[in-house]
Parts: C-alpha cells; structure tokens; sequence
C-alpha cells in the first residue's frame, strides 16, 4: 500500500525533473515563452456532464489526501452554469469531498472554464479568469487531459476506472502537445483500475 512516504519520494523525483529541465533550458538559445494550452475545438457541454474517475494529475495540495477513487461529477444548475462535486477516499478510508461551479469563459469552444470553490482563497468568486481548459478528448468522450494557462495542473479524467494500453498511448501524446511532461504526472489508484502511485512516463 502507497504510504505518505513513498508520496513524497514521488513529488521528489517530480522535483528532480522539473529542475533538470529548467537547467537545460537555461542553456539552451532563448525561445520565446510558450503560448497557453490550445482547448479542444468545440466541447459539447451535454456529453461532458456526468461522472470523471481521475486517472492522474499532477500532485496539488488539495489531493495529497486522497488515496484513491477520486471523482469528479457535473451536473447543469440552475444558474446555467456546471455543478461541480469532488471527492476521493483518504488515507484513512475516509471521504474528502468539496461542491464548486464552473462557469464557461470560452463561448467558441466552451472547453476553457473558471472552477470556484466557496472558502477557498483565491478561488471562491463564480467569475474569474481560466483555470480549466479541457485540452483534449477522446472522440466517443471516454476520457479527457484537462489543464490551465499556466499549465501548473493536470487532470486524466475518464468515463471508467481503466484506459487500456492504446488509450494511455493517446493521453501522453495529448499531454506532450499541451507543453506538459507526462513525468510531472502522478497515476491515481482506483478500484479497478491502477493499484499504484507513479510517474506516468513510467508506465
């Protein structure tokens, strides 16, 4: 069983890449910095309701409780705008869980949304800049890579528990051309799907 421990060893690998890239960047020619993640061209809102299981992500404090079964559910309220209930087991076996909206801010494609979350600084007014661009998704909707402008999350969101070999194969490319390193990514154990915690370019 992942413990705390092997958590942080994780997040210390992450770290390790992360400034290993920013090393070779720095001795790289200068590039100009890159544009934010592209949305997908058009998110039909109605098919992307329903129940996410996170598949991975890039660690954030407000996940280091969750053990596993971490989920996601949208629903339509009645202010037109999307009903957001997260919640995952803990540690403990417990429920963490927290309700928020997300309000489109991208009428063309609607794939790019502000989440709010009440009580949490910095994120609990309904209207706000981009925070959650669905950067890809499959054709049949059975999974999506969701992350922001400054592409400092990351979400695999699918419809089950699992993605077989070749779906896996899509998601790292779609993270690849978000700007994003599959190895800042973390699996999340589910209950049918992967028991472990691990950097996703290793698998």
């Amino acid at each position: 069983m992942t413990t705390y421990r092997a958590v942080h060893r994780i997040l210390g690998f992450i770290s390790a890449v992360v400034a290993a890239a920013a090393l070779t960047a720095g001795t790289a020619v200068a590039q100009p910095p890159p544009t934010g993640p592209a949305p997908v061209p058009a998110l039909d809102l109605d098919r992307y309701l329903g129940t996410w299981n996170q598949l991975a992500a890039v660690p954030q404090p407000f996940n280091l409780e969750c053990a596993r079964d971490t989920r996601a559910e949208y629903t339509p309220d009645p202010q037109g705008n999307i009903a957001v209930y997260n919640r995952c087991t803990t540690w403990t076996g417990g429920t963490n869980e927290i309700r928020g909206t997300a309000k489109v801010n991208d009428p063309f494609t609607q794939a790019q949304l502000h989440v709010s979350f009440p009580g949490v600084p910095g994120q609990d007014s309904i209207d706000g800049p981009t925070n959650y661009i669905v950067t890809a998704l499959a054709p049949d909707y059975s999974w999506a890579v969701i992350t922001d402008p400054s592409r400092l999350s990351g979400f695999v969101l699918a419809r089950g528990a699992a993605l077989d070999a070749p779906a896996w194969r899509q998601v790292r490319t779609a993270i690849e051309a978000s700007g994003q390193s599959p190895c800042i990514y973390l699996t999340s154990p589910t209950t049918g799907g992967i028991p472990d915690i691990a950097p996703l370019c290793l698998r």
